[in-house]
């Protein structure tokens, strides 16, 4: 890079007196006369000991910094936050989960725009802080790279995080003892690294990726590794070269660009919170994304990938095998992606998946095409007079595409949790958890618990889960989550009653209260809106400006 690009993109250039403060602060940190004419690279780290997704990423922070250093800019490391899900789930903690994306997105717009780096590398691990960090990205849209902290290793007997959720409803059920519930609990999750499954921060990783917006096979890489060090690095240098090309997120961030992360969530059986997550990502950068695309895109693209929770091989397995990038070329030859999507090599999807070599021919993780776990669409968006702006269901195929049973109505995650601990929840029951909203929880909590608790139960083919809550990546069964308009808004989900029939259906995307226009009329003239839970502090401003979960929830919306 000549001096004259040096000195434009350089933030703390100093051609006068007016300069010297700043230049006297950054000197203080450890600026050379050097570095002044350096191009300024922000390293968003959300480095944090309050969770294993993230506890190693100061360490990929430093090799980020190092890497752009090397590539002749300068880096400036700095954090945003980071909340443990797997740590808060089930408690009241979880309301700050989905809130805490907003809060990332908003720190890095606030650190990079007032310290006014040229480019950016954000690294996250785990669920909210992924689409938090693009979002706050795509805000700044300045040259940026967007790098996945990886995945866990799998603890003995083949057991992640979920395992544990799963064993206490065992334990509930009285099919396991409590020592073997602690001996899961010791061993699950053994180290550094995200959730082991196509849980929400592997599915994020992988759409990431999809987007253009990480290096080729960033997405699929242990978090303990010499590739996950090589990948933040190569992202520091990458950022130069973004930098010299003038290639910003909104060039990278398309239309086209999000219908290929919805193509790779789909044939990776992703997690439900893909759709919030990309909606709110689309939202930031200004491309119109709305729930009819999941479903038009999922007409015609098969779930390939047979992990869990639905399936049985884990991250670390799909990363042995090649990751995501044969399975995106694949896709692509298929004529199911846009290959001529620009990405953060500079170059395009289609190019960058020129030279990548098949699966081996002995793996079971990843299907062909004429061979698909489901020949359409997992995520299924369903409407009715119970979502009449929408709802988001997960069918993989295993639960069937079919339910009708009573209504068995919680006002809480905590309520719900107990009645299917208790044995309150039978076979042939709607469990419907509502004033879980964005607004109404407030923070949309996910539902993990009370769905693990109906698995570990034996439940799982017997009862659904219907809520405006939202769901893990982890949950399964036969569970629609996003519900809107939600209850505390007087959606319909407010209004039902125990006993009521409800029916899902996964085959025409219907989800009806069998219960007459007249008595839902009636049942809303007596609705009154509870209180706001929080009138205080960050629930509160959060509750106060979150849009509708049929929209992203987001909280800067028109």
């Amino acid at each position: 890079m000549n001096e004259d690009k040096r000195r434009r993109y350089s933030a703390p250039v100093v051609d006068g007196i007016a300069k010297a403060p700043s230049r006297a602060m950054l000197r203080a940190t450890g600026f050379t006369d050097e570095d002044f004419v350096k191009p300024q690279v922000g390293i968003a780290s959300t480095w944090s000991r309050v969770t294993p997704c993230n506890m190693h990423i100061d360490g990929l922070a430093r090799e980020a910094g190092a890497g752009a250093d090397a590539a002749g800019g300068k880096s400036v490391i700095f954090n945003t936050i980071t909340i443990s899900d797997g740590i808060a789930n089930g408690t009241e903690g979880m309301k700050y989960s989905l809130v805490s994306r907003e809060v990332i997105a908003d720190s890095i717009e606030t650190v990079a725009g007032c310290e006014g780096f040229d480019g950016l590398v954000a690294i996250g691990g785990c669920d909210k802080n992924m689409p938090g960090c693009l979002m706050g990205l795509a805000r700044l849209n300045r040259p940026s790279v967007f790098v996945y902290g990886g995945t866990i290793q799998p603890g003995p007997g083949h057991t992640d995080l979920i395992s544990v959720f799963e064993a206490v409803g065992a334990y509930t059920k009285g099919d396991k003892r409590l020592i073997e519930v602690e001996q899961v609990e010791k061993v699950a999750v053994p180290g550094p690294g995200s959730c082991g499954g196509m849980y929400t921060a592997n599915t994020m990783a992988s759409a990431i990726e999809a987007l253009g917006m990480s290096l080729p096979g960033s997405s699929a890489q242990n978090a303990v590794s010499e590739d996950k060090l090589a990948d933040c690095r190569a992202a520091g240098a990458a950022v130069l070269d973004l930098l010299e090309r003038d290639i910003k997120p909104s060039d990278i961030l398309t239309r086209e660009a999000f219908e290929n992360a919805i193509t790779v969530v789909i044939a990776l059986a992703g997690s439900t919170n893909a759709v919030l997550h990309l909606m709110a990502m689309a939202h930031t950068i200004g491309v119109p994304l709305s729930l009819e695309d999941f479903t038009r895109i999922g007409k015609r693209v098969p779930v390939l990938a047979d992990v869990r929770p639905s399936g049985h091989y884990l991250m670390s397995e799909l990363v042995a095998i090649g990751g995501i990038q044969p399975l995106m070329k694949t896709l692509l030859e298929e004529g199911l992606l846009h290959g001529d999507c620009l990405t953060v090599t500079g170059r395009t999807l289609a190019e960058n998946l020129a030279d990548v070599a098949p699966y081996p021919d002995e793996q079971n993780i990843i299907r062909a095409l004429d061979n698909p776990i489901k020949k359409d669409s997992h995520l299924r968006i369903l409407y009715g007079n119970l979502a009449p702006t929408g709802a988001v269901a997960k069918i993989t195929g295993h639960e069937g595409t079919h339910f009708s049973g009573k209504a068995r109505v919680f006002a809480s995650e905590e309520d719900a949790t107990a009645g299917v601990m208790e044995g309150t929840v039978v076979a042939g029951d709607v469990v419907v958890i509502r004033y879980e909203g964005p607004r109404g929880g407030p923070g949309m909590r996910e539902m993990l618990t009370p769905t693990s608790a109906i698995m570990g139960r034996g439940l799982g083919n017997d009862v659904a889960l219907i809520t405006d809550g939202r769901f893990s990546g982890g949950s399964h069964g036969f569970v629609v989550g996003h519900i809107t308009p939600e209850a505390q808004e007087g959606g319909p989900i407010a209004l039902v009653e125990d006993g009521d029939e409800i029916v899902i259906d996964a085959e025409h995307n219907t989800i009806t209260l069998n219960v007459s226009e007249q008595a839902m009329i009636d049942r809303h003239a007596r609705w009154q809106a509870p209180a706001p839970r929080y009138t205080r502090g960050v629930l509160a401003k959060y509750a106060r400006t979150v849009g509708s979960a049929s929209q992203g929830a987001v909280t800067d919306g028109d």
